[in-house]
């Protein structure tokens, strides 16, 4: 990734590897472009495989050394 100020560019390998995780960032020029993409992803993952979101997350916190919050349960 180039990256001047807010604007960035990709080239077009590492386009293809963001695609195979379902990044779609081929258009992406701003910093902006990314963070929308990003949250769009999460989202479907929230949605659709939340065990892999939640693995996701687990792994950044262990790369950050942080602790994640308690998990939450949902009333019936």
């Amino acid at each position: 990734m180039i990256r001047s100020g807010i604007s960035l560019r990709f080239i077009p390998a590492e386009v293809e590897e963001f695609r195979q995780i379902g990044l779609e960032l081929g258009e992406a020029t701003h910093q902006n472009d990314v963070e929308h993409e990003v949250s769009r992803w999460a989202h479907t993952l929230a949605d659709e495989r939340f065990d892999l979101l939640e693995q996701i997350a687990v792994e950044m916190a262990k790369a950050r050394g942080v602790k994640l919050p308690p998990k939450l349960s949902v009333a019936k």
